[in-house]
């Protein structure tokens, strides 16, 4: 579903900070090589997230759903000099990839890779979080949430992607469909959870930011 005309995203993207050189030749390697392209965030997305970072000015960021690396570099832009941040995917064959660009970017040595289950991965992890982009399987989304809430810096943000789910979230869901289902019970939990205030915003396909209270 598109929420937006493409004569409007077009003239949204063009009225927006311009893509950086490095994530435009990403943005191009990534429809060129890898599978699934429409999961990169994108120019514009990756403007809001930079934006966000650089309004939080995080020093440890938590991603969940590294992709071939695009978003992280986008939140990257707004850590702290001492910043860190620590993202984790299961595909082994994007390794590489991701790497790649991450020490073509000025952030390569505070970018730490995380391979395997994020539900493992994020107990393992000893440190606490300015900022969390998850952005990986919608099944885990509720499960992300309760493990990252208590490891989360007081005033933290967790920003949640695909929420409005090609606009799934307000159509009939069909029984054996999880992941819109899960997403419904997520979003809901997102604007009931007492230790959190959110808003979500109509971009792309739906993006939600969490307050830590």
């Amino acid at each position: 579903m598109h929420f937006l005309s493409d004569d409007l995203e077009h003239y949204i993207e063009k009225h927006s900070q311009k893509e950086p050189e490095l994530l435009a030749q990403l943005n191009k390697e990534t429809y060129q090589k890898i599978l699934l392209p429409r999961m990169l965030s994108g120019h514009f997305q990756g403007r809001v997230l930079s934006m966000l970072s650089k309004l939080i000015r995080p020093v440890t960021i938590l991603e969940i759903g590294t992709y071939t690396g695009y978003s992280a570099l986008c939140l990257c832009e707004g850590m702290q000099e001492n910043g860190v941040l620590h993202t984790i995917d299961i595909k082994e064959e994007l390794i590489d990839f991701q790497r790649k660009y991450f020490d073509k970017s000025p952030w390569g040595s505070q970018i730490v890779q995380h391979l395997g289950e994020a539900l493992d991965i994020i107990p393992a992890i000893d440190t606490t979080f300015d900022l969390v982009f998850i952005d990986a399987d919608k099944e885990n989304y509720i499960n992300y949430f309760h493990l990252i809430v208590p490891k989360m810096n007081k005033g933290g943000i967790i920003l949640s992607d695909n929420v409005l789910w090609s606009g799934k979230v307000v159509e009939e869901v069909n029984p054996n469909d999880v992941s819109t289902t899960i997403l419904l019970e997520y979003n809901t939990l997102l604007n009931t959870d007492a230790r959190v205030e959110t808003v979500l915003l109509p971009i792309r396909d739906g993006l939600t930011v969490s307050r830590v209270l």
